[in-house]
């Protein structure tokens, strides 16, 4: 058995309990101030640590390390696209009237760059942390397993959350968007995505598996780019995936944005829509119902996924965590007149 003495002298410390056991200092403390959010190996590890160093808490220094920041700390991946402005709209409505502040960061799409974020927020001591998606890195993910506070994973759903979640299916809106374009009659449905993250791929993988169970399926029919998107970009999208398939009789872009590029340049080349192409969006912001004609697209919950997300945050703070830990909002297809086609 090792010493319980310290190097230096003195009373054990909770880092030295975290370098015994092989863990994190946050790791060690929510495992003695809150055990069930600690796996049960992890716990026995832990408990191992604290009997053979003979550590005892320190009540002042825990009453110290309990004092919180009233800030929630909110990671979104951009701060000019209007799908995050909802979002955070809806996160600094909800604390417009209690002592809670919001501190936002912005990851660029980057991984790295929600690492640094999420290590200077936690250095802060946040009262909560409200991330956008489910792939963090292996790095920023543990970051968030150990954070000290409520974490909400925000804008979808998945099997596996760090603490909580809600949001929607991005596959699942793909899917419904794309077989509603079958199902009224188009055949010969081009794919157009920017950016591609993973909320994008999984939108594609949608598009895909809908198309598939039609047996209409064709890799030329997808056409993407890693380039940000905007309404130019969609018209240039749609002219590269006219030039591989002249053919082409609807598509399906990833976000509005170029579903307007999209439709914009059908006027400027005068084809009819819905009548020759039809097209549908993803996200469906306000410009989606005042075009020329009204495009159908994609319903997300952005706002409310946002309050909900902080209701979430302020119950855990409370000790009443929700019972149901992964929430899903849904999304809501909008058909228009951009793929009112009548089957042929």
């Amino acid at each position: 058995m090792r010493p319980r003495s310290r190097r230096g002298g003195g009373r054990p410390t909770i880092s030295d309990v975290a370098r015994l056991a092989g863990v994190g200092a946050i790791t060690v403390s929510r495992a003695l101030r809150q055990p069930e959010r600690v796996s049960e190996s992890l716990r026995t590890q832990i408990e191992r640590a604290v009997s053979e160093l003979g550590y005892v808490p320190d009540p002042n220094a825990r009453a110290l390390a309990s004092a919180r920041a009233e800030v929630f700390g909110v990671l979104v991946p951009s701060l000019t696209n209007n799908v995050f402005a909802e979002v955070v709209r809806g996160i600094y409505d909800s604390l417009s009237d209690g002592p809670f502040r919001v501190q936002l960061g912005n990851t660029h799409y980057s991984g790295l760059e929600e690492e640094r974020l999420l290590q200077v927020f936690l250095s802060q001591r946040p009262a909560a942390l409200i991330v956008s998606g489910i792939d963090q890195t292996p790095t920023a993910r543990r970051f968030l397993e150990e954070a000290d506070c409520p974490v909400v994973q925000i804008m979808e759903t998945g099997p596996d959350p760090i603490d909580m979640m809600v949001g929607f299916s991005h596959f699942d809106g793909g899917h419904a968007a794309t077989a509603h374009m079958i199902e009224v009659g188009y055949r010969r449905i081009g794919f157009l995505g920017a950016r591609m993250d993973p909320r994008s791929q999984r939108r594609l993988a949608g598009y895909r598996a809908a198309m598939e169970a039609a047996e209409l399926y064709d890799p030329r029919l997808v056409t993407t780019t890693p380039v940000p998107s905007s309404v130019s970009l969609g018209r240039d999208l749609f002219r590269h995936a006219l030039a591989k398939v002249p053919t082409l009789d609807g598509v399906f872009c990833n976000n509005d944005d170029l579903s307007l590029g999209v439709l914009f340049e059908c006027h400027r080349a005068s084809i009819e829509v819905p009548q020759t192409i039809g097209i549908s969006g993803f996200n469906d912001l306000d410009m989606m119902q005042v075009a020329f004609p009204s495009v159908t697209s994609v319903r997300t919950p952005r706002y409310e996924i946002g309050r909900q997300a902080v209701a979430m945050a302020k119950a855990a703070i409370s000790g009443t965590r929700p019972e149901l830990l992964t929430v899903d909002l849904g999304y809501e297809l909008k058909v228009r007149e951009s793929t009112t086609r009548p089957k042929s």
